[in-house]
């Protein structure tokens, strides 16, 4: 009958590791490699389809658009001969960007952007902040009635604003009269101001929506402080809920230009009505027209690829000066 001593039974527990040990916890090294494949395929399988809709929505059109511009439809002897397609290099750009009608336009869309973006930012996050501040009561009901005028479509909150703005048939128009006050919405210096408001009606409550749900997720202990350190509900707003809510302003806006340089379906449908928007009003425009009324799809593509270069570089840029400022808040703290 043998014997265990003691030294035999330490080293037998040192040899051997323990359960809690990193040895013991550590999964082998194929354990690791299937659990990563898995990884990895469910992340391609959930990925799959945004690439495809990537793909196919953006890269391909842009791509098209890209190839386009340097084909040019000509017709030799005198215009005379059958048309044909040829290369035209940077023709198409080099006419672009000296086509005044075009640079208008893109002036069109800069001031467009100046009054629209500023209104619809601010106008969106003062409505959130008066929802989120228990001010406003039937939060729901306010809510949808600022969201309904978004499920709208453009073209019919287009058309409804166009029957309120054309003189003879609208009842505000004839109500002001009644009222002596004259006002010609679709006038040279009120035409502008009139695509904003319908693009203000269509949009504020969507964005509204977008920083109330941010808003719903700031730390309730962080307003709680606030109240006892004395802060009043205005300035707990501008200056505790507005800052914690900064990246989704920072989003709303730079969605917000990216779709205001697109604007073509409220100045096209009001153009049937004023003559002071033409076939050229804004860039989207200039390139319908050139693609569908003077059949020049290498015009067309070359405007096409010079506004998403401006919208590119718009939002690089916005991107670029919020990281700044990000950087810079953080190193004053």
């Amino acid at each position: 009958m043998t014997s265990t001593t003691p030294v035999s039974v330490a080293a037998d527990a040192t040899a051997r590791p323990s359960p809690k040990s990193p040895a013991a916890a550590a999964p082998p090294p194929a354990a690791r490699r299937s659990a990563r494949r898995r990884e990895l395929g469910a992340c391609g399988v959930l990925m799959t389809p945004f690439f495809v809709l990537l793909v196919t929505v953006f890269l391909i059109p842009v791509a098209t658009a890209v190839y386009l511009s340097f084909f040019s439809d000509d017709q030799p002897g005198l215009g005379f001969g059958p048309e044909r397609t040829v290369f035209a290099g940077l023709r198409n750009y080099t006419a672009v960007l000296a086509d005044p009608t075009f640079l208008t336009g893109l002036g069109v869309v800069a001031l467009y952007c100046l009054v629209y973006i500023p209104l619809m930012v601010t106008g969106a996050l003062v409505l959130a902040l008066l929802l989120d501040s228990g001010v406003v009561r039937l939060k729901g009901t306010v809510r949808l009635a600022l969201f309904l005028p978004h499920a709208v479509p453009g073209i019919i909150a287009a058309l409804i604003w166009l029957y309120l703005y054309t003189p003879g048939i609208s009842p505000v128009i004839d109500l002001l009269g009644r009222a002596d006050i004259t006002i010609d919405f679709l006038g040279v210096h009120t035409v502008l101001p009139s695509i904003v408001n319908i693009a203000l009606w269509s949009n504020l409550g969507y964005n509204m929506v977008v920083f109330y749900a941010a808003l719903q997720a700031v730390p309730r202990e962080v307003l709680e402080a606030s109240v006892v350190d004395g802060a009043g509900p205005v300035r707990t707003a501008l200056q505790i809920k507005a800052p914690l809510v900064r990246s989704s302003i920072v989003m709303v806006a730079m969605f917000t230009l990216i779709f205001a340089l697109q604007l073509f379906t409220e100045p096209m449908l009001l153009s049937q009505s004023t003559p002071m928007i033409n076939s050229r009003f804004s860039p989207s425009m200039y390139i319908y027209d050139a693609a569908f009324t003077r059949n020049n799809y290498g015009l067309a593509a070359a405007a096409s690829v010079v506004l998403l270069l401006c919208t590119i570089a718009l939002s690089y840029g916005v991107t670029r000066w919020t990281n700044r400022a990000d950087a810079a808040e953080e190193a004053a703290r």
